[in-house]
């Protein structure tokens, strides 16, 4: 018994030993790892990397002694120590392999977040269905080959208008994200093909309004009190329903008629969830299609996913008002007043302004010219001083009043404008104003994104044409011309940002508004006029003179410095001493880029190298199907010596991947 005892003892000392030069084996492979693959040493991944290498390395271990595992059962006594150090060496190597896989798959910082994971396999599973649904919409709307680029919209006139009757009726089907994007493309007549743009822009949003004890409880939600503290009377029937939103006229307790927009209950996860389908689609087709790339796609989406997520938060909607308040201020174009007090995310409450949209209007009853001038230069007060306008100024959305103003309404779309950005669009409608292609060449050049490459030259010439064709003498302008403008700018490879694209859709979508009040308004020569009156107050004699001084202050720190490294580099040459120094290599990215380039070529070396001599050294060896216990002793230590350089070359391929996988993330801070 007493003997039994000692023996238990004798190998549970002798497992715990074997455990214990494991760990310490594991943690110098990490800290080696650590050193050697910039993986960054983690006890806990390193532990878990550890049971699965222990699980993994003893299978293995088992299988490269002994053979298999019937060998093993079949012995008549306990493993020797020679196994114990094989399978601790291979346990050790495959917890370093899977603790490096570990970190690759998930790098630091990365937390397993078990409700996230259960959250994202029901968003996926809501995805795919509603990705079914589309798929069976494009595919019976004869869209199925233009979606995966197997067919080419190159079928005639009478084939392209089928195809943009086709999408219109799909957009429509697929529900109110969709009809949204058709609605935007419809305004992109500098990316699209006319007959794109007529079908599209007959997408209509009309939908059921939301019944009214839902409307009056998310009121009550959202207010956080019941509705009679709030308004003396509230009508249930809406005065508009939109796709997003509905609009109620109400009174205010306090004796103020408003209207009351709420947003549709529910409509949130499903406006985010078709956005990132849209996203996923649009990267699809930039990707797999000849199209995507020539209209940006994918860049036209995240435009119209940050828009429309812009949208449902009537709180921003009630900040654009503000900001577009303040810019029309001394406007005769009136503007709603918000009552922040009663306004969130899902309700916005808003003065009530009595009139009828403009397109119903009769202008005769109207002073039309005045009317006209007055909203163009309010738009344009938006746009070229404060920097923030209201980007979608349709006809449904400008009111004529009962008093005979105009009123503007649905601040759900705006576009931002910085200063720099205005004052090239300043001087853009000047040098159309004098037809000066030079001018027009340079400050396009300024603004657009990626102007490297570009003939210079050739777009010169080509905006040259352009100016003749639209700005002779006699020649009676439009709006229409700047999207040609936008085509030209598109041809040549360019990217107008599109905050600059927003000001000329927005003018050429308010120009028809301003042709109706006024049959013969000249829109563009008003811009252009506006534009001159705006920079001929900026050159005034004393604007002139502080902007001299502000100049000449900021350049004075260098003339300061000036004379003396003129006099510096004149003595140089008098010696004759003058030499210039270049280094190729100055920037610390670009030598990191060569040292880390020249290090991968030096592992890949490596790496190979070290992988071919284990090959080399395994076929000098007894053979695969030969036990380890069973091979000589040369042919163990060349056995050995070929399974730890093909350890050592796994290693350094998986240096390799790290950097590549580092080099594709960002850089944390």
């Amino acid at each position: 018994m007493s003997v039994q005892i000692v023996t238990y003892l004798g190998e549970g000392i002798s497992q715990l030993l074997s455990l214990a030069v494991f760990v310490v084996l594991l943690l110098g492979l990490g800290t080696l790892a650590s050193r050697m693959m910039g993986v960054p040493f983690s006890a806990p991944r390193l532990a878990l990397g550890g049971i699965v290498g222990l699980f993994l390395g003893s299978i293995a271990s088992v299988v490269l002694y002994y053979g298999s595992f019937e060998a093993l059962a079949g012995l008549d006594r306990a493993p020797g120590p020679a196994f114990v150090v094989v399978m601790t060496g291979v346990s050790a190597a495959a917890s370093l392999l899977a603790f490096v896989a570990l970190e690759l798959a998930l790098p630091r910082g990365t937390r397993l977040r078990p409700l996230q994971a259960a959250r994202a396999v029901v968003d996926w599973y809501g995805r795919m269905r509603r990705y079914r649904q589309i798929m069976w919409i494009v595919a019976r709307q004869g869209l199925g080959g233009y979606a995966d680029g197997r067919r080419e919209t190159g079928e005639g006139a009478s084939g392209r208008r089928r195809l943009a009757r086709s999408l219109a009726h799909s957009l429509e089907e697929a529900g109110v994200v969709f009809i949204k994007l058709g609605q935007v493309l419809a305004t992109r007549r500098d990316l699209l093909p006319p007959v794109f743009v007529e079908e599209l822009g007959r997408l209509h949003s009309a939908v059921a309004p939301v019944p009214a004890d839902e409307v009056r409880a998310s009121v009550e939600r959202e207010l956080g009190r019941p509705l009679e503290e709030v308004f003396d009377d509230f009508s249930e029937r809406p005065l508009a329903a939109a796709s997003v939103a509905q609009a109620h006229t109400a009174r205010l307790r306090s004796g103020e008629e408003v209207v009351v927009k709420v947003q549709r209950p529910g409509i949130g996860p499903v406006v985010r969830r078709d956005l990132d389908i849209i996203r996923r689609l649009a990267s699809r087709f930039e990707t797999s299609t000849d199209w995507g790339p020539a209209i940006g796609v994918a860049n036209l989406a995240e435009g119209f996913a940050d828009a429309l997520r812009e949208e449902l938060d009537f709180e921003v909607e009630a900040a654009n008002i503000a900001a577009v308040s303040e810019a029309a201020q001394g406007s005769p174009v009136r503007i709603p007043r918000v009552y922040d007090a009663y306004t969130s995310r899902r309700v916005l409450v808003m003065e009530r302004l009595h009139g009828v949209p403009v397109g119903g209007a009769d202008p005769a009853a109207a002073d039309g010219p005045r009317l006209a001038k007055a909203l163009l230069e309010c738009l344009l007060e938006q746009v070229m001083i404060s920097g923030i306008f209201h980007a979608d100024p349709h006809p449904g959305n400008i009111l004529l009043l009962d008093d005979g103003e105009l009123g503007l309404l649905d601040y759900g779309s705006v576009g931002r404008l910085d200063g720099v950005t205005r004052e090239s669009l300043q001087t853009m409608l000047v040098a159309l104003d004098r037809a000066d292609a030079v001018l027009l060449t340079d400050t396009l050049l300024d603004v657009v994104t990626d102007p490297a490459g570009v003939d210079e030259e050739r777009l010169r010439r080509a905006l040259g044409q352009f100016m003749a064709r639209h700005l002779h003498q006699g020649m009676t302008a439009s709006m229409r011309m700047f999207t040609e403008l936008l085509l030209i700018v598109t041809r040549f490879g360019l990217g107008l940002p599109a905050e600059l694209a927003a000001v000329f859709r927005a003018l050429a979508t308010l120009e028809g508004t301003l042709v109706y009040l006024d049959p013969g308004f000249d829109t563009v020569t008003e811009t252009k006029r506006f534009a001159e009156a705006r920079m001929s107050e900026r050159f005034t004699r004393d604007s002139l003179r502080d902007l001299a001084v502000d100049e000449v202050l900021a350049m004075l720190p260098a003339l300061r410095r000036l004379p003396r490294r003129l006099d510096r580099i004149t003595d140089q040459l008098h010696k004759g001493r003058f030499t210039v120094l270049v280094r190729p290599f100055a920037h610390p990215e670009d030598r990191r880029l060569l040292t880390g380039l020249v290090h991968r070529m030096i592992l890949t070396v490596l790496a190979v190298t070290t992988g071919l001599t284990a090959v080399g050294l395994f076929n000098v060896t007894d053979g695969p199907h030969v036990a380890w216990a069973d091979m000589s002793t040369r042919a163990q230590v060349l056995n050995a010596s070929a399974w730890l350089l093909l350890a050592l070359a796994g290693l350094l391929v998986l240096r390799l991947l790290v950097g590549v996988s580092r080099d594709g993330s960002p850089r944390r801070r």
